[in-house]
């Protein structure tokens, strides 16, 4: 998956940033090594939303689920 981002330069080196992740920034010395240190926070922030997204139950999981817990007469 292909972001887009903002470099800044500064003088203490060049920071990174994108406006598709909000929050999602970092720094660098040089602006490859900026770069090089922001696919680190991308692949930190895509694997905080894995687990937090977790894949919801199918209906077959639910269904035999409660015929597993239903009351028998």
């Amino acid at each position: 998956m292909d972001y887009k981002v903002v470099v800044h330069e500064s003088e203490e080196g060049f920071s990174v940033s994108c406006p598709g992740l909000p929050g999602c920034w970092s720094q660098g010395a040089t602006e490859s090594e900026a770069l090089e240190n922001f696919q680190d926070v991308i692949r930190e922030y895509r694997a905080a939303i894995d687990d937090l997204v977790k894949p919801a139950p199918s209906y077959q999981e639910v269904l035999v689920r409660l015929l597993h817990q239903a009351p028998t007469p």
